[in-house]
């Protein structure tokens, strides 16, 4: 259940890698989709993901009702191919985009959306593909990508378990079991209550496979309790300033967000650590702290010992307190003043 992009391995055990979708947050102008990249990589970003479709790649140009966005989405009153006019990445742009991402150390990949898209990222020599959740039943599409033999990313925003049965299955079919599937909601924005990221943990039992998330809320905890339930893959839409528009704006992170965004994940990531019952150096320090057996009032030679002047309390310098109900009516074997620790040698037989 790990597999490499590039020189980051992703799994268990590994840092969570953490991707930017780039979407259409440049809003066709190519110096906007340079700066989102550098700003990308300034807040911490991982990896930087493309998508690689045309309007015509799609979808078809019509205005038949089949075509028309009316399920209650930010897009409604548009048809198909009017949003994917407006959202796609030009596939000029896209080589240009990979080196400058590459040159300050991104990693950088990509959707594609059906063959001929696979071929030209093919050509741009994408380390890894990722399906998007509306693809998830394009299983020759799929088969395609995983004939690659480079790792497949997959969301299951609209899936069912049994599209996901399928997909898996797809890959593997072909001999790629570099799989990793992102628990993913296909409501933009999602809402906390449509998440359901206990999922995560499952999807890893069932399929084998690295987990993570695919996530279209705006909640920054959201992601932190993806990683705590096990979660190696965090996507978010990243826009330089939602101020810009565009069809994915209003579910994606500004710059300071996802840096914030970031800096949590790596915090939860440290605090994680592993499952461990050994304590640690500054642990056994304060482990001082703790309760044991101390005279509390003055005793002399023959003393019997007494609640009244052996109690537990701390610091932690004397018996454990284990042993009080056993030092109760021994006697003292010399004269101890108020505040000492009590030991083994202060008692006789």
């Amino acid at each position: 259940m790990e597999f490499c992009l590039k020189t980051k391995k992703i799994g268990p055990g590994n840092s969570v890698f953490i991707i930017a979708e780039l979407s259409a947050n440049h809003r066709q102008d190519y110096r906007v989709a340079v700066k989102t990249i550098e700003a990308i990589k300034k807040a911490g970003a991982d990896a930087v993901k493309l998508q690689t479709y045309t309007a015509d790649t799609i979808t078809i140009d019509s205005n038949r009702k089949y075509f028309q966005i009316k399920k209650g989405t930010i897009w409604d009153g548009k048809t198909l191919y009017q949003l994917y006019r407006e959202a796609y990445t030009p596939w000029q742009w896209q080589p240009k985009l990979k080196k400058i991402a590459e040159d300050i150390g991104l990693v950088c990949f990509s959707s594609p959306f059906d063959r001929s898209a696979v071929d030209f990222l093919e050509k741009m020599k994408v380390p890894a593909y990722k399906i998007a959740s509306f693809e998830i039943t394009d299983i020759p599409l799929i088969e395609y990508v995983a004939a690659k033999k480079k790792p497949v990313i997959i969301s299951t925003g609209i899936a069912t378990l049994k599209d996901i049965e399928e997909s898996v299955r797809a890959c593997r079919r072909v001999g790629n079991n570099q799989i990793a599937l992102l628990k993913c909601t296909s409501a933009y924005p999602t809402s906390l209550e449509e998440m359901n990221i206990c999922t995560i943990p499952d999807l890893a039992k069932r399929f084998g496979a690295v987990v993570g998330l695919s996530d279209h809320s705006l909640s920054l905890a959201v992601p932190v309790a993806a990683v705590a339930l096990g979660a190696r893959i965090i996507e978010k839409h990243f826009i330089l300033d939602r101020k810009l528009g565009g069809p994915d704006a209003i579910f994606s992170l500004s710059p300071v967000e996802f840096k914030a965004m970031v800096q949590l994940i790596r915090e939860t990531e440290k605090a994680l650590g592993k499952v461990t019952y050994s304590l640690s150096p500054k642990v056994l320090k304060s482990r001082e702290f703790a309760r044991s057996l101390f005279v509390v009032s003055d005793v002399r030679a023959g003393d019997k010992f007494s609640e009244n002047n052996v109690r537990s309390i701390r610091p932690g310098f004397g018996l454990h307190p284990r042993y009080l109900r056993n030092v109760l009516g021994r006697r003292a074997r010399m004269d101890i003043m108020r505040g000492t620790p009590l030991t083994k040698d202060m008692i006789t037989k």
